[in-house]
C-alpha cells in the first residue's frame, strides 16, 4: 500500500482550501516555485516550513502531526486525555465554564461529538433516554437524533436536524474525518421530509420536558491557540432560555441549582 508523502498531503490540503500554489506562497511568504518543489517531492521541507504551510492552510493539529510524520519528523503536538495531569488547568477551565452556566444546561464534546463533560442542569434531559445511549462514549448527535434519545422530546426536530446537518457539513469541509462522515451518513443524510433551517435570528430548540415546552438557543466556546490535540478538538456548548417561561423552569426553586455555586 502506498504511503502519502508530505508533498501530496500538503497539495491535498491546498486543494481542499481552494488555493493556488501562488495563493499559498503569498500567505506563507515563500516563492510559488518552492511550494511546487515541496509538493512534487523535489525539495524536502524542514519541520518549521511544514508547520508554516500547515498554519496558512489552517490544518488541524492532528493532521499537522501526520504531515510531520510523513516527512520523517517526530510529531509536535501531544494528544492527552482531558483528565491528564498536564491538562488540569484546561480541564478546570472547562469545569468552571460548565458550572458557571448553571442553572442552564451546558456540555463539552470532542470532534466526533462524543460528550466529555456536562453540568448538572443537563441531567433532567437524560432522565428518559434509553440507557443504551448513555453508555460511554455518549455521542451528542446520536443522543439528539435517535428516537430512543432526545428526539422524542424535541418538538421542532426537523429544524434541529437541519442545524446539526449544517454544523457537521461545515466541520467536514474544514477537516475531513471518516468517523464523523460515517455519523453524518447514519444520522444526517437529507430526507424528503426535511426542511431547511429557518430564517430567525437564532434557531431555537423546543423541548417538551415535564409537561412544559422549553425554548433554548446555544453558543459554542473553543480554546484559543491550543497546543494539544484534545484541546484543539473540544468545544463547550452552552444553552440559554429563549423566553421568560423557559428561564423560569431553570431558575425556579424546583431546579435545585439556583444559587448552588460550584460543586
Amino acid at each position: 500500500m502506498s504511503v502519502d508523502t508530505v508533498g501530496e498531503l500538503l497539495r491535498r490540503w491546498r486543494h481542499h482550501r481552494r488555493l493556488s500554489q501562488l495563493d499559498l506562497a503569498i500567505a506563507a511568504d515563500v516563492s510559488a516555485r518552492h511550494v511546487s518543489l515541496v509538493e512534487t517531492g523535489k525539495s524536502n521541507p524542514s519541520p518549521a516550513m511544514i508547520l508554516r504551510l500547515a498554519d496558512r492552510l489552517d490544518v488541524p493539529l492532528r493532521e499537522r502531526n501526520r504531515l510531520l510524520l510523513a516527512a520523517g519528523f517526530a510529531p509536535r503536538y501531544a494528544e492527552r486525555p482531558l483528565d491528564d495531569a498536564a491538562l488540569s488547568a484546561a480541564r478546570n477551565a472547562v469545569e468552571r465554564v460548565l458550572r458557571a452556566h448553571e442553572p442552564y444546561p451546558a456540555l463539552a464534546f470532542d470532534r466526533r461529538w462524543d460528550i466529555v463533560m456536562t453540568n448538572r442542569a443537563v441531567e433532567p434531559f437524560f432522565a428518559e433516554v434509553d440507557p443504551e445511549l448513555l453508555r460511554p462514549p455518549v455521542n451528542l448527535l446520536r443522543l439528539g437524533l435517535d428516537p430512543r434519545g432526545l428526539a422524542r422530546l424535541v418538538v421542532n426536530l426537523a429544524d434541529v436536524r437541519a442545524v446539526f446537518r449544517s454544523r457537521v457539513r461545515r466541520q467536514l469541509a474544514a477537516a475531513p474525518d471518516p468517523g464523523l462522515a460515517a455519523l453524518y451518513e447514519e444520522l444526517l443524510e437529507p430526507g424528503a421530509g426535511d426542511a431547511p433551517a429557518g430564517a430567525d435570528v437564532t434557531i431555537q430548540m423546543v423541548v417538551r420536558l415535564e409537561g412544559r415546552e422549553l425554548r433554548l438557543f446555544s453558543t459554542i466556546t473553543t480554546f484559543g491557540t491550543p497546543m494539544d490535540i484534545t484541546l484543539d478538538e473540544v468545544a463547550v456548548e452552552s444553552y440559554y432560555p429563549a423566553d421568560a417561561e423557559s428561564a423560569a423552569y431553570f431558575e425556579g426553586p424546583g431546579s435545585g441549582l439556583t444559587g448552588s455555586g460550584p460543586a
